[in-house]
């Protein structure tokens, strides 16, 4: 990094009680290591909290050839998979992007039989809204006609890897499809952020609300979106390239100068929010190592780096997280969001200080 050095030691000690933190969010037992039957993973719950946090450990194991921590991963999808997987929505998808990576790595043809089910599931099975979008389905709730931002991070990334991996072409098109008929909906053309939802039911953005963490989820997509299909043409590149530009160009002037972020962007008496902001910044490295960002912002990941870094705890616990965010009619909603810690909180930090260790300027 241009502006900040940090030990790779501490970096790591950090990363370790990130995760621990994490396992105990979940209400299972404190660290990674001991839980036989799921070979050392300790996730009880297959949902979208362990699916983005499954995904930062995979992306550790493969860069540093982790062998013992794939094998772990490998165990604990076959653990899940043999009790019996919770039924399938958008958010239930999210453990599925790191299972489709890990099955390039690990001869499971079980492993693949589900990817492609699952797969073939969200393209038709999944409730559409008009113009065919993936509506927003959740354990809770079939949110009829809704778009949300979220679901590309969530199913959109899976469907678009599967399609390569099963060299299914109409997937990619398909999850592609997708991160444009979002955009459409969600993006603002005039500030360039996202909105937190849409309903064809009205045709509306419901509070009209650029929420932080939803936003995080676009900035962390597009770049990750890149990089799982390495065929996408050069046209949907520019579209998507150019979408991902405008919106950080007015995250970046809605940034506080200590590098956070409020829980509605481009609003000030809203509350700081840490796991947008880690989503931000890693979504901002990555998109600089995409090619679609240029160095001028690394600054802007570098400052909300150090923000998150301020926020968590002796025991690892990434404070300032607002709680579970479902849709919201008025801004007042977000702004009484509570603030506490979470699993996601965690997650989405992993992922940064991960990408951080494995890529940034960190002194050895």
């Amino acid at each position: 990094m241009n502006q900040i050095t940090i030990e790779r030691s501490s970096l790591k000690t950090t990363i370790d009680k990130v995760a621990a933190a994490f396992s105990r969010l979940k209400g299972i037992k404190e660290g990674l290591v001991g839980a036989n039957d799921a070979g050392g993973i300790q996730f009880d719950e297959w949902d979208w909290e362990v699916g983005v946090g499954l995904y930062g450990f995979l992306r550790r194991a493969l860069a540093t050839n982790d062998r013992k921590a794939l094998d772990e991963l490998v165990a604990w999808y076959a653990w899940q998979i043999e009790r019996g997987l919770p039924p399938r929505q958008i958010n239930s998808t999210a453990p599925m992007l790191p299972l489709a990576i890990l099955t390039e790595h690990v001869d499971r043809s079980d492993f693949r039989a589900l990817i492609e089910d699952w797969a073939d599931w969200l393209v038709h099975h999944l409730p559409k809204t008009e113009d065919g979008g993936f509506q927003h389905v959740v354990k809770e709730r079939l949110n009829e006609g809704e778009l949300w931002d979220d679901t590309l991070f969530m199913a959109g990334l899976f469907l678009a890897r599967a399609g390569v991996i099963c060299g299914r072409k109409d997937w990619i098109d398909e999850a592609v499809y997708q991160f444009m008929i979002h955009a459409r909906y969600l993006c603002d053309p005039v500030t360039g952020l996202w909105y937190h939802g849409w309903t064809f039911n009205g045709r509306h953005n419901f509070a009209n609300a650029f929420w932080a963490r939803g936003n995080a989820w676009i900035t962390v997509a597009i770049p990750e979106l890149f990089e799982l299909v390495p065929s996408l043409s050069p046209n949907d590149k520019r579209f998507l390239a150019n979408v991902l530009k405008s919106q950080v160009r007015s995250l970046k002037r809605h940034q506080r100068d200590d590098g956070i972020f409020h829980t509605l962007v481009d609003d000030p008496t809203s509350p700081l929010e840490t796991s947008a902001t880690a989503g931000i910044a890693y979504g901002i490295l990555r998109g600089i190592e995409a090619g679609i960002l240029g160095e001028e912002d690394r600054v802007h990941a570098d400052r909300a780096l150090m923000a998150v870094l301020s926020r968590i705890d002796e025991e690892g616990v990434v404070q300032g997280v607002s709680d579970g965010t479902p849709m919201g009619h008025d801004l007042d909603f977000y702004r009484r969001i509570p603030n506490l810690p979470t699993p996601y909180g965690q997650a989405l930090t992993m992922l940064l200080l991960i990408d951080v260790l494995l890529k940034g300027d960190v002194r050895s």
